[in-house]
This record gives C-alpha cells, structure tokens and sequence, in this order.
C-alpha cells in the first residue's frame, strides 16, 4: 500500500508531497507496521530536509505526535519536529485503535544504551 506523507519543513513556505509503502492494509497493522510507518515518517522529513545525506538511524523519540480524523474518511497520523512536520494518511483504520498501536510503540522506541 502506498500513501502520502505531506512536509512541511520550518523556514519555508510550502508542503511537498512523499510517498511511504506499507506492507499490508492498515487494518490489518500491528505494532511494527506502525513504528515502520512512524519510521518513514521521519525519514521522509530527513530526506526532505537533507537530501544529499546518506540514510540515518532513526529513533522514535523527541517529537510529538497525534492521530486525528481526516475529512473524507480514515485517520491520518501527524508528528511534529524542530525541522518541521509531517502528515501521513489517510489510513483506513480505527482511531483510538491506532493511537493506542503508536503509544506502545513510542513508548518502546528508546534510544538503544549509549545513543543521545
């Protein structure tokens, strides 16, 4: 499955439009398709934001998130950095059932020992 990731990087003025790829329909998720989508998320900032840069580790720490109601139907998943911001969806998927999925995952997405 493919979806839109819309990026808005601070210090300018426009969204740009990137794609992510989920293995299976969202519905069917569990927890590791939502740190893949959460993952993507914000390689698809970095990418925006530096893309020379070759591909980073990514932690799912230091941003603040949300899973909000999109206007033609489906969830759609925000996060929020000091670089800027990303919308990913809309996700064919119950609301609370996602919020509750991204939580456990932000929760367990710790820094491995040693890493800031």
């Amino acid at each position: 499955m493919i979806y839109p990731v819309d990026i808005w990087l601070r210090g300018t003025d426009h969204a740009t439009t990137r794609e992510i790829t989920t293995a299976s329909e969202p519905a069917a998720w569990t927890d590791g398709d939502v740190e893949t989508v959460l993952k993507e998320m914000l390689r698809a900032v970095d990418r925006e934001k530096n893309p020379t840069a070759e591909e980073r580790p990514v932690f799912l720490r230091g941003f603040s998130w949300i899973v909000n109601s999109f206007q033609d139907g489906g969830v759609v998943i925000a996060i929020e950095l000091q670089t800027g911001a990303a919308v990913a969806g809309p996700f064919e998927i119950d609301r609370q059932e996602l919020e509750r999925m991204v939580t456990r995952v932000m929760t367990q997405g710790q820094a491995p020992p040693g890493v800031q």
